[in-house]
């Protein structure tokens, strides 16, 4: 089969809804109020949160499996993946009794680790090897030609995106709305493929808007240059979405079903997870807070308008919530570091308080270690302002005081060194 020309077709996506049908329920779809007043729309979220393995990917990775011959299940399957596609892979290994072997990056987070191995159990062997998807894509591949085993893409694969597109079947059929927009968030680009293609065929009237982290837009610089291209580096905050390279299957379908591809920064990514907990108590991953985030790029097009946002996993560790609270007061512009000069005599950290700090700014992080013989001495310290606009009237005061400072923010070798 040529796959540049592979289209995905009702009748096999509905063959694949009645196969997620022996291990699956559908997914919650509901309005979201806090979201719905915000905007002045009516914004239902598709929950893929709350699917058994905390992700959509179960669909794909089931239905792709559970369609191998017997002969390709004696020989086991070998999958690439940030965590997400791995636990669908793990499960379905597991429920099918199939060998499977599984290529994680380094960088996974350990929760997905622990929840890949706890769904493969003793099916499953798990190999961490790279810092990339991409890298461990390759690990992938090679152990397949050594070993004979069976590939499982996460993405770009016909049987693949079926699974997934089950996902926009779910949609149209457990609502009486028709939706106007339709966010989805994508990284290989397999989800998008296959819901794109379903509302396409059902509800072509919806615009499509796929969404990427703008630290790894794949998908938009491959529509926008009119073929696949591979990025020479990614931002891997958003685990779930940070793909260098997406599918030639599916960058063709999506440059027929997108009405648009947009980009959001991982510090807004960061700030949609901390007001979906605060307001929704809602639990994302940043790759399942994509969707959202991008409402503020559509704000005006969307009032009035019915609108479904794709909430696409929750499979986030606990020990990044205090990166992610860090990467939103960056982004929201609320936290701020310098490198400041300080006379090394008592009382000049007070009087910097007292001079140039104002009643609701914080300082968050200091670090000072005082040197001998020197009139002064760096302190690296952390601002936290309740506006943004705040930080002016503080740099204003360094600068009439003639305070020796840096601004870390702006300098990003020296504020990844450093912080």
């Amino acid at each position: 089969m040529d796959k540049q020309k592979y289209f995905p077709v009702l009748k096999d996506v509905l063959s694949a809804e009645r196969t997620l049908n022996e291990i699956l329920e559908p997914t919650p779809l509901h309005r979201s109020r806090s979201l719905s007043e915000k905007y002045g729309a009516n914004v239902y979220l598709k929950r893929e949160d709350l699917q058994m393995v905390r992700s959509y990917k179960i669909r794909g990775a089931y239905n792709k499996i559970r369609s191998l011959s017997s002969e390709e299940r004696e020989r086991g399957v070998v999958c690439a993946s940030a965590g997400n596609h791995a636990q669908g892979v793990a499960y379905s290994c597991s429920k099918l009794g199939i060998k499977g072997k599984i290529f994680m990056p380094t960088t996974t987070p350990k929760q997905k680790i622990s929840q890949v191995k706890m769904f493969g159990g003793q099916y499953v062997e798990v190999v961490l090897v790279g810092d990339t998807f991409d890298a461990a894509s390759r690990a992938a591949a090679s152990e397949c030609e050594k070993s004979s085993m069976v590939f499982i893409h996460p993405f770009n694969d016909p049987k693949i995106i079926e699974g997934q597109a089950t996902v926009g079947l779910e949609i149209l059929q457990n609502s009486k709305e028709q939706f106007d927009f339709l966010f989805v968030p994508v990284g290989g680009g397999g989800l998008l493929s296959g819901v794109g293609s379903v509302f396409n065929q059902l509800s072509a009237h919806t615009q499509v808007i796929g969404v990427e982290p703008a630290g790894a837009a794949g998908m938009k610089a491959s529509v926008e240059a009119g073929k696949v291209v591979e990025l020479a580096e990614i931002d891997k905050f958003v685990d779930g979405a940070a793909v260098a390279l997406v599918g030639e299957t599916t960058y063709d379908i999506c440059s027929k079903v997108t009405s648009d591809i947009v980009t959001v920064p991982e510090g807004k990514v960061c700030t949609t997870i901390l007001n979906l907990y605060n307001a929704d108590a809602i639990v994302v991953e940043p790759a399942g807070a994509l969707s959202i985030s991008a409402l503020d790029t559509y704000a005006d097009k969307i009032k009035g308008k019915n609108v479904v946002c794709i909430v696409s996993g929750s499979n986030n560790d606990i020990t990044r919530m205090e990166e992610i609270k860090e990467r939103s007061l960056l982004y929201e512009g609320l936290k701020h570091y310098f490198i400041i000069s300080f006379p090394q005599r008592s009382g000049a950290l007070k009087n910097f308080l007292t001079t140039i700090m104002g009643p609701t700014d914080d300082i968050t992080y200091f670090e000072y270690k005082k040197k001998t013989s020197r009139d002064e001495g760096p302190a690296l310290v952390g601002i936290e302002v309740q506006k943004s606009e705040d930080i002016k009237a503080i740099i204003e005061k360094m600068d009439a005081e003639g305070v020796n400072y840096q601004y870390v923010n702006d300098n990003i070798s020296l504020f990844e060194l450093v912080i």
